[in-house]
Parts: structure tokens; C-alpha cells; sequence
């Protein structure tokens, strides 16, 4: 087990930390810049005229709270567009949550809807008058952040449109695309603490294994204790975040009770999310140091240095304009020039609302089909998780992976840390004090 001291310890040592840094989210004026700012943008890179996005109470659509819908009860209908060289952000809001709306000053103009009264058929209207050539609505077969609009509301709409105004009526997935993909400043600079957090706590449960006691799923309990002691969540799905794996590879998957032995690689994959908002990913690797042993073997360390250069050359690639299957080749280059087995999983993917976010797919180039965001070019504002692997044969003859994930983001001169990568493996005493 971990030590004792530690566990109780742990309950209290972030309280400071959340007191300053989790206290108040700046999510509301974050998410008034995204719209002001960016969507404009999106609107135009998508060559559509308008974005409409409908919302309603417990099965609401996955953008309702980037928004401003996220606490409708009634159906609202939320409706940018750009005309006449200006950028308009309008609502068709039940009279119950309009004057809360209103006052969050988050759009250009609130339209109350009284309750005998239909936001859909009021948003039809006005997309009717103004004629437009082009309205994105969230209907995708490949992006589930761009697909929140249920089947009886697409009937209600196209009803309300009428036949000739539907054909008008286009998915919203470029838009998304372009609006998700792209991070301000202020919120790279909010995942950057959260990474080093999230680095952190990795470390720190490192050294509190004991060898042939502490399983995997303790240090997976280790991390969720921390996390809630300073107050944030999973950046996926809580059973599988931490990922702590002593053995063979095991993917997506939960920490098992198998016992942390000398000899071991250790691989863990963690994820949190801050402000109820951002998400980090990042892994950290550990060596368990045998008897008498006191760095990392030759094949090991030989392994973890493939990883390191396959990571760098995935680093070095990449930059604005460059596609996430370029990054992924220049990874692949190295894997096959060190021996590595060959892996199902890409280099790396997008992150910030959601582990695996809107964004080009940084894989494909080894794949029997490849993803169609891996076609799509890296731009700046851009986030990235992404690894550096190596993978061989265990005695057993299973295969064991090391992949050495980072999180960055895209400036106009190439990829940059939010924090700094591990460079050594940690390594774990054969006897750490209890």
C-alpha cells in the first residue's frame, strides 16, 4: 500500500491551491471573447452565413454552455451571423431565462419568447427575412461536438423554414471546427498550470510505491485522492483516468490490482479537467529499479531514449500549415529506424474542452484508413497532446509500450511545451522507505 502519512497528508495539501487558482472561473468572459472574436472567423472560414444552435432543458446540445444555452428550459434558438461586414450574436429565449440572459451581456441582442409562443418557429422567421444563402446547424456524421441537434428538432425546423428555405440548411462542422480548434491565450495559459499539475502529481505518486505492495490501482487512487482535494475533475471517463499499468499494454483502460514488481516499466496516463472547462493529457513513465540496480538497464533506457527522438521528430513537425498526418509520418520514420513494433494509435490528437477535442488528427500515416481531420493543417491557437512511442516484446512475449505524451500548442514558428517534457525516467527504489 502507499504509505499511510501520505494518504492522510494528501487530503490537505491542496487546499491552499484551490483557494487561489480553482476559485472563480473565467469561463464567462473567456466564452464572450471566443464569440466575439472568433466566431466571426469561424463563420467565414466555413463560408456560411449564419450558425443557428438549439437548445432545451436535460438533453441539451454538447455547445450549449460555449453559447450562453446552457440553462434553457424551454426550446431557445441561438443565432449568429455575419451581414453587411458586421458579426451579430441574437437569442429566441423562453421570458422564464431571458432577462438572465440578458443581463450576462454574452450577446449582441435577446429576443424573449413568451410561453405560449415557439423559439424555433421566431428563429425561422427571421432567417426567412434575412434570406440568408447558407445556415450551419449542428448536424455531423464524424464530429460529435457539431452533432447536438435531435431528430424532432431538425423536423420542427425544416416545418418552420418551409421546403425551399431547408435546402438552404448545411452541418455546422467546418464551423465548429474552425471556432473549437483554436484556443485564446488565456485559456493555453489556464492548461499550462493544469498541466503542471497534472505532471506533478504524477511524480509525487512515483515515490510512494513500494515494490512488490503498492499495485497499480493505488497509485490510481493516489491521483483521484489529489484531485479531489484540489477540487477538479477527470479529463475522461473517471474509470479509466488514471490509466496506471505495471504489465503489458492494455490501451483504454482501467488500473488493475496487479502489484508493482522491480523490473517494471510503468506508464501512466492522466488526465484532469479545470473550471469545470479545460482538460489536460499527459503521461509519465517510471522504472522500478531491482536489487542493486541503480539506473535503468541498457535495453530500457534504450527504449525510453526511441521514444524521446520519436517524440522530437513529432515536435519538430510540427507547425502552422503543416498536416496532422505529416506529424504522424515523421513519427512513424523514427519508429521504424529504431525496431519499434508497430502501433494502432496516433501520435496525438487535439485537447482542451474534452481529451480528444476538435482539431486535426496528428495520425494516419500508417493506417488502413485514415481519419479525414489528419488531412487538416495545423494552424496557431492550436493545442496538441501528442506522443513519442517505442514499443518491444516482454519476456512474456507481450508487448509493452512507452509513449512519452506531451501537451502543446501552435505558435507561427512551430510547437511549443506548456510545460517541460520528462526527459529521465523516474526512477522507483527497489526499497522506498514506508
Amino acid at each position: 500500500m502507499l504509505k499511510a502519512v501520505a494518504l492522510i497528508s494528501l487530503l490537505f495539501t491542496s487546499l491552499l491551491a484551490q483557494a487561489s487558482y480553482f476559485d472563480t472561473s473565467p469561463w464567462p468572459e473567456i466564452r464572450k471573447k471566443r464569440i466575439a472574436v472568433l466566431l466571426p472567423n469561424a463563420l467565414n472560414a466555413a463560408q456560411v452565413d449564419a450558425w443557428l444552435v438549439i437548445c432545451r432543458e436535460n438533453n441539451n446540445d454538447p455547445l450549449a454552455d460555449h453559447v450562453g444555452c446552457e440553462n434553457a428550459g424551454q426550446t431557445a434558438a441561438f443565432l449568429f451571423y455575419n451581414h453587411a461586414g458586421q458579426f451579430h450574436s441574437m437569442a429566441f429565449s423562453p421570458s422564464g431565462e431571458s432577462t438572465a440572459l440578458r443581463d450576462s451581456q454574452l450577446l449582441d441582442e435577446v429576443i424573449s419568447v413568451e410561453r405560449s409562443g415557439s423559439a424555433i418557429d421566431m428563429v425561422a422567421n427571421y432567417i426567412n427575412e434575412k434570406n440568408f444563402n447558407k445556415v450551419a446547424i449542428n448536424i455531423s456524421s464524424t464530429n460529435a461536438q457539431a452533432d447536438g441537434l435531435s431528430y424532432t428538432q431538425h423536423i420542427a425546423l425544416s416545418k418552420a423554414l418551409g421546403p425551399e428555405a431547408s435546402k438552404r440548411l448545411v452541418s455546422a462542422d467546418e464551423v465548429v471546427y474552425q471556432w473549437l480548434s483554436i484556443k485564446l491565450p488565456e485559456e493555453i495559459d489556464i492548461m499550462r498550470k493544469a498541466a503542471a499539475l497534472t505532471a506533478q502529481w504524477q511524480i509525487e505518486a512515483y515515490q510512494e510505491i513500494i515494490p512488490g505492495v503498492t499495485t497499480d490501482a493505488d497509485v490510481a487512487r493516489f491521483l483521484k485522492a489529489k484531485m479531489k482535494a484540489a477540487g477538479v475533475g477527470d479529463a475522461w471517463a473517471p474509470a479509466q483516468n488514471p490509466n496506471v499499468n505495471s504489465g503489458t499494454d492494455r490501451g483504454h483502460s482501467h488500473a488493475t490490482n496487479k502489484v508493482i514488481q522491480a523490473g517494471d516499466v510503468i506508464q501512466t496516463d492522466f488526465g484532469i479537467r479545470v473550471y469545470d472547462r479545460w482538460v489536460t493529457d499527459i503521461q509519465r513513465f517510471a522504472y522500478v529499479l531491482k536489487e542493486g540496480e541503480t539506473e535503468a538497464p541498457e535495453d530500457i533506457a534504450t527504449y525510453w531514449q526511441n521514444a524521446k527522438q520519436g517524440r522530437h521528430a513529432a515536435f519538430s513537425a510540427m507547425k502552422p500549415g503543416i498536416r496532422g498526418i505529416d506529424v504522424d509520418a515523421a513519427q512513424r520514420k523514427v519508429m521504424a529506424d529504431t525496431g519499434s513494433l508497430p502501433l494502432m494509435w496516433s501520435t496525438g490528437h487535439p485537447v482542451g474542452y474534452v481529451a480528444h477535442d476538435t482539431g486535426p488528427n496528428l495520425g494516419g500515416s500508417k493506417a488502413v484508413s485514415v481519419r479525414p481531420a489528419a488531412q487538416r493543417k495545423l494552424a496557431v491557437g492550436m493545442t496538441f497532446a501528442f506522443d513519442g512511442f517505442y514499443s518491444w516484446h516482454l519476456p512474456s512475449g507481450e508487448p509493452k509500450t512507452i509513449s512519452v505524451e506531451e501537451m502543446v500548442h501552435i505558435t507561427e514558428d512551430g510547437a511549443e511545451y506548456l510545460i517541460p517534457p520528462q526527459e529521465d525516467l523516474v526512477l522507483v527504489k527497489a526499497e522506498q522507505q514506508q
